[in-house]
């Protein structure tokens, strides 16, 4: 886990530096947290956790604010959450995680984008076992802080690791245990900077430069797409 998923997850988001493809996924995810929770992010820990990680790209505070009012609009969408996964070049996987209000259009765009790479979808739930769906909160580490007793703090709420990464810290537990971990951060105070849920290889794959370069091209194309939240490979 560690170093090499914390790694490929930032090169991933050099890949998401524009704000015109970044703020409307943010928003989407603000808007069905706050629709299925409520609009108070104080009583609604999903709709918290979705500010957060807006404010951790800069998402303007307008921005926010409008994303969850548009949870009780008349006109508010109904977005679905669906998975799809696919094998690509080089043997690499694809775990594509969409929020979409038109299955019809997101199905058509996944099969064009895997298709014309080369790649293709597979039946869903076939690559499940080739990933461990982790709970991953990032944060900074308060000043004066010692990690080993913060560690033994967060096992009871279900910490399977803690791991630094040139100044960031990384808590990782399973996904049934998202909510008890933020929930932990929380009540010991400390900022949490992004939280949300990943699904990390068992078995990565490497791929050297060339292989890297033509894979990119189809996770660009991919992560371009509006109802596309997340994606999550086996490249180690």
């Amino acid at each position: 886990m560690g170093r090499a998923f914390e790694y490929r997850r930032a090169a991933k988001e050099k890949r998401w530096d524009k704000m015109s493809r970044i703020f409307p996924k943010l928003g989407k995810a603000i808007t069905v947290a706050a629709k299925a929770g409520g609009e108070d992010p104080e009583l609604n820990a999903a709709l918290r956790t979705a500010i957060q990680n807006a404010k951790a790209q800069n998402m303007p505070k307008a921005n926010i604010e409008a994303a969850i009012k548009r949870a009780s609009g008349k006109d508010a969408e109904n977005y679905v959450e669906e998975l799809y996964e696919g094998k690509g070049p080089f043997g690499t996987m694809f775990m594509v995680e969409c929020m979409t209000d038109n299955h019809a259009r997101t199905v058509a765009n996944m099969k064009w984008m895997f298709n014309k790479w080369g790649a293709g979808l597979v039946p869903a739930g076939s690559m499940e076992y080739m990933f461990s769906r982790k709970a991953v909160v990032e944060f900074t580490m308060p000043d004066g802080a010692d990690p080993e007793e913060l560690e033994m703090e967060l096992i009871d709420a279900g910490l399977e690791e803690l791991t630094e990464n040139e100044g960031t810290w990384y808590a990782y537990a399973d996904f049934t245990n998202f909510g008890s971990l933020t929930k932990a951060f929380d009540d010991m105070g400390i900022q949490i900077q992004k939280a949300n849920l990943q699904r990390i290889p068992n078995d990565p794959v490497e791929l050297n430069e060339e292989q890297l370069e033509e894979v990119d091209k189809l996770l660009d194309k991919i992560e371009e797409d509006e109802d596309v939240q997340q994606v999550f490979t086996n490249i180690a």
